[in-house]
């Protein structure tokens, strides 16, 4: 990251309960790894804002995916919304490959976990580019970032059992 780049990251992920709700534990702690893994390395711009580093706030409203992003000492910098309408399709396939990796995990041989892995993986990817490309215009990502906030969104529509 050059010194120029240094501070255009996130250095706060708060999810906003009141929208997103409890879960079980498992997927509280899927939550939190998320959002650890995310700020551990992340590159995150708002289009023609203010210089970094920046706390985002992830809330679901009226099926929208919101992201208020302020600065480090809570100024505000911008409000964004999208639907969450082209997400859907990959969400929804990203959970059904997730269960059978977890079936084939308890049942199948190496080379058919594998084979699913490799299928998840693509999804997963699948998911990324298409939140890049959604936050393209308003937020600059690179593909880890968007791949990790992918992540987030997956374990933000996880409830448990």
């Amino acid at each position: 990251m050059s010194a120029d780049t240094a501070h255009d990251r996130l250095i706060s992920i708060v999810l906003d309960a009141a929208s997103i709700g409890k879960a079980d534990e498992n997927v509280e702690h899927e939550r939190r790894v998320a959002i650890a893994d995310l700020l551990e390395a992340n590159r995150f711009r708002p289009e023609d804002g203010p210089g970094g580093p920046y706390a985002l706030r992830l809330a679901i409203e009226e099926q929208r995916l919101v992201f208020d992003v302020s600065r480090e000492d809570g100024t505000p910098v911008r409000m964004f919304v999208f639907s969450l309408g082209p997400l859907r399709r990959i969400l929804k396939d990203y959970f059904l490959i997730c269960e059978s990796y977890y079936e084939a995990v308890r049942d199948a041989s190496l080379a058919q976990i594998e084979a699913v892995d490799m299928g998840r993986r693509g999804v997963h990817n699948e998911g990324s580019s298409l939140l890049k490309e959604r936050l393209e215009g308003k937020i600059e990502v690179d593909f880890d970032t968007a791949r990790r906030l992918f992540t987030l969104i997956v374990a933000l529509h996880r409830r448990g059992a």
